[in-house]
């Protein structure tokens, strides 16, 4: 039996035109293993298009792509569809997520509880990062990792791992980043594009959050908030909201951490953190949301008092806490 990566491989080859997309809102491994899969259709001499509905955040701009990342379908027409890092085909965004229905799709993917929406689904919840896949892809292909290729790899490893500090650092993706080094990564210049991102303005806005914690079951919970009008008042925007609640596991005591940010409509969307056996993805699935067993999240429709006890009360209870 052909492995999924040997049939995402076959694929590439027999097919001349693709669009290339991850999830609304992309983090590091959305943009990253995006832009790798990019650079492979680049150098195979294919037809492509990169796609993310919110476009190329301000914090990735210094990343070499093989081009641009298009906001809009308008005269985009493809084969095939790539949707990469999405754990459920609605996080898209409503543009893609009508255009699905019309062309065949290959989802590549590594969270819990993905719903195998593609034609071909090559989903593994054993990588750390879809950046790690496109690397194995690379290889299959005979595509050497370096250059831009492996500035694109590195970037979604090294977030969606926590600069290899989660527990879903494994030794098999050290390795990939020990070749990628070997290869000619300059991880010092990388990093320092990475995480050398932040705004006087996103600093303002933590500030403001930070007085929002508030802490349960004895200091086993951490709950923070941001809201429109903390982001209005600091000119800020849903991606200055990242990483606050990693820093809120670093509360001594804490088994898991919360940030619930206000959306536009009112609806709170939520971002849970844990470590080792403690299981956030389930808490998250309670509200239709998704993720992996310590970093999930999802959306609730309630106001910010009675999300915060929603969500309080299910990880308490998902923890043995009450």
């Amino acid at each position: 039996m052909e492995s999924p990566v040997t049939k995402i491989a076959d694929l590439i080859r027999r097919t001349d035109s693709f669009l290339v997309s991850s999830h609304a809102n992309p983090d590091g491994d959305a943009i990253g293993s995006t832009a790798a899969l990019g650079h492979i259709l680049a150098a195979m001499g294919k037809d492509f298009s990169l796609y993310n509905r919110s476009g190329l955040p301000a914090q990735f701009d210094w990343l070499t792509l093989p081009g641009p990342i298009n906001s809009s379908l308008s005269g985009i027409e493809t084969n095939w569809i790539f949707v990469l890092d999405c754990g459920t085909q609605h996080r898209v965004g409503e543009e893609l997520y009508r255009v699905m229905g019309t062309r065949p799709i290959a989802n590549v993917d590594h969270h819990l509880g993905n719903p195998m929406f593609g034609q071909f689904n090559w989903v593994d919840e054993g990588y750390p990062a879809v950046g790690a896949m496109i690397a194995d892809l690379a290889d299959e292909l005979e595509i050497p990792l370096t250059g831009a290729l492996a500035e694109a790899v590195y970037l979604g490893v090294v977030t969606d791992t926590g600069f290899f500090t989660f527990d879903n650092t494994s030794p098999e993706v050290l390795e990939l980043a020990a070749r990628l080094i070997r290869l000619g990564l300059n991880t010092g210049t990388v990093n320092a594009k990475i995480r050398n991102q932040w705004s006087v303005n996103r600093f303002r806005l933590w500030g403001e959050s930070f007085p929002s914690i508030e802490m349960f079951f004895g200091g086993q919970v951490a709950v923070a908030h941001v809201t429109r009008a903390m982001m209005e008042r600091t000119g800020t925007t849903a991606a200055d909201c990242e990483e606050i609640v990693n820093f809120l596991r670093r509360l001594r005591g804490s088994r898991a951490a919360v940030i619930l940010r206000e959306e536009p409509d009112g609806a709170y969307k939520f971002s849970l953190r844990s470590s080792g056996a403690d299981n956030v993805q389930i808490v998250a699935a309670l509200f239709d949301g998704g993720g992996h067993r310590n970093a999930a999240g999802g959306t609730i429709r309630a106001d910010i008092g009675l999300a915060r006890k929603r969500l309080v009360e299910a990880l308490g209870e998902s923890l043995g806490l009450v």
